[in-house]
């Protein structure tokens, strides 16, 4: 049977591709919030890094979770409970940090935190995808 969501003057591998696409570049992007909060590089000059946070805060957490969190989900490797984790994180700072200062991520500056938000949960929800070391593992090589 055929799928019917499938465009098929697209090539078969193109899913897939784009997939790992969206994957690999969210977490390549959520990864530079950890070393920011965690080392203070790519601070921003306005606001100069003040030192790591105490560690096991809440601060601390969030700079540990998108550090090594967004390697996994780059990777592809236990991609859904990770996606979890971190759309769950950021479902917490918007509603920490941004919400209080409006109701709409436009206003509150948290568009970003939505759009990770809502990726991970995508992820979490579909998976790795095809070009993973998920879909690796499951096609039944080991490390």
């Amino acid at each position: 049977m055929t799928d019917p969501t499938r465009d098929s003057r697209l090539p078969a591998w193109l899913p897939g591709f784009a997939h790992a696409l969206l994957r690999i570049v969210t977490g390549a992007l959520y990864m530079q919030h950890g070393p920011q909060k965690l080392l203070g590089l790519f601070a921003d000059p306005a606001r100069p890094w003040t030192g790591p946070p105490r560690m096991f805060s809440q601060f601390w957490i969030a700079g540990v979770l998108e550090t090594f969190g967004s390697v996994l989900i780059m990777l592809g490797l236990f991609t859904r409970p990770v996606a979890f984790l971190l759309s769950g994180e950021m479902a917490v700072a918007y509603f920490q940090v941004h919400y209080p200062r409006s109701f709409w991520p436009i206003m509150n500056r948290g568009e970003n935190v939505v759009l990770f938000c809502f990726v991970y949960f995508y992820l979490f929800a579909t998976g790795a995808g095809p070009f993973s070391v998920d879909a690796w593992r499951r096609r039944g090589h080991r490390p």
